[in-house]
């Protein structure tokens, strides 16, 4: 059987370029298939929530619907966004919503131009247990943190911070526009929650400069409610930025605010003033050391006072104040003489730890002149005694009363001491039986 004929030269070239030609389609079918694949939103928010997780050392990603955009100014938004520390089972942040706008040049910056269009979070949820956990395991910064630039700002809507027994509900926050070289203007309101007792505040801030160390300056409408009493108040304060190793903060806090204490058919319009040192440090907020001061109408049952010490704020409401009452106020039972007699200040030191609503025991201690009491009492009992047109001759506290003269329906008595044993509150009788 004759061989077959080996193939001519012009055949070889036409099989090598039907080759060529099938690969060409195989890469272009396969990047085809890989646009397709990138342009879905969801493999696109994949992709940015993946390199931001390994940014920021987080586990990041949402089960939610995402969309993006790439004309114009490019946007992303992703919902239902949860962030964890590596190991973590307990989420750091949920948001219900994230957008994000950022233009070309930022992108193609690739980090190194940190300029934003907008940031908008709904429903945002912080543990901040989980945020110090976090901060605490990240690599110290070589140097200052960069401040982004927001071109049309930001907004917080529905936020939620929650602490080791307190919280903080139905947070919004927004401005128009965040520039390192300028002062940044902002609304922030929310509802702080902790053992009974609320706190709605809703304020307009405004920071010289969005860094550590700068003016900040608040004004607006805050509150204290607890069940049976509540202090609404206008307030304004003003201090410096701080972050160092001691926590997040304010230096030179002076604040003011004209308030009233309600309580049923009782309102009282009284003035008070903080300052020193706040700080924000492993689940506690302090003010320490801090200066206080009261200041109320003549005739008011609120006294004039000056005091000084510390406040604390974490698992527990922790109070030490040392300082002075001016005058005995006339809403005030009368004292009997001769210490009702006398113009001496009164001092006095307080010490409390317990509930937020301030219902727990507090320690005081007084003196006037040689007269002396230590004892203990629950502030919503003596201020109800106070409030009582036939209250009790002795107010309802517990401690030892020393004075070297005391005069009682005419008769005069020295070197007295009394011992004073407030009773407990009556138990409540048992129902009838029906």
């Amino acid at each position: 059987m004759p061989a077959a004929a080996a193939p001519t030269a012009p055949q070889q070239p036409a099989r090598r370029s039907r080759k060529r030609l099938w690969i060409v389609l195989a890469l272009l079918l396969a990047a085809l298939l890989a646009l397709r694949w990138v342009s879905q939103p969801s493999q696109v928010s994949w992709i940015v929530l993946s390199q931001a997780g390994r940014a920021l050392g987080l586990e990041i990603s949402a089960s939610g619907a995402s969309e993006y955009r790439l004309r114009g100014i490019p946007m992303l938004e992703v919902r239902d966004l949860v962030a964890r520390a590596p190991g973590s089972d307990k989420p750091l942040l949920r948001a219900k919503r994230v957008y994000l706008a950022a233009p070309w040049t930022t992108i193609r910056a690739a980090g190194a131009v940190l300029d934003i269009e907008r940031v908008e979070l709904d429903a945002p949820q912080l543990d901040l247990g989980e945020l110090d956990r976090w901060l605490a395991a990240r690599p110290p910064s070589p140097g200052p943190t960069p401040i982004p630039r927001l071109i049309r700002g930001a907004r917080v809507s529905e936020g939620r911070a929650v602490g080791d027994g307190w919280s903080v509900e139905n947070i919004g926050l927004e401005f128009a526009e965040l520039d390192p070289d300028k002062p940044l203007r902002a609304r922030v309101r929310g509802r702080a929650l902790s053992a009974g007792v609320a706190v709605p505040f809703d304020l307009a801030a405004t920071l010289h400069r969005p860094a550590a160390a700068r003016g900040l300056g608040l004004s607006g409408a805050l509150a204290v409610e607890a069940k049976d009493w509540r202090l609404p108040m206008r307030v304004r304060a003003g201090a410096r930025l701080h972050d160092g190793p001691d926590g997040l903060g304010l230096d030179a806090l002076r604040l003011g605010a004209d308030t009233r204490y309600v309580s049923g058919d009782t309102d009282l319009p009284f003035a008070f003033g903080l300052a020193g040192p706040l700080r924000y440090r492993a689940g506690e907020l302090t003010l320490a050391p801090m200066g206080a001061a009261l200041r109320a109408a003549a005739d008011s049952a609120v006294p004039n006072l000056d005091a000084g010490g510390r406040f604390g704020f974490g698992a527990a409401l922790q109070l030490h104040w040392q300082g002075r009452i001016h005058a005995w106020p006339q809403a005030w039972p009368a004292l009997p003489p001769p210490l009702g007699q006398s113009r001496t200040p009164l001092d006095f030191q307080l010490d409390y730890a317990g509930k937020a609503d301030l219902s727990d025991t507090v320690a005081l201690s007084t003196q006037r002149d040689q007269t002396r009491f230590d004892g203990r009492l629950r502030l919503p009992q003596m201020l109800a005694w106070i409030d009582a047109k036939d209250a009790a001759p002795l107010p309802p506290l517990s401690g030892r009363l020393s004075t070297p003269k005391i005069e009682i329906s005419g008769a005069a008595l020295e070197g007295v001491e009394v011992h004073i044993e407030d009773d407990p509150p009556a138990a409540a009788s048992p129902a009838p039986a029906s």
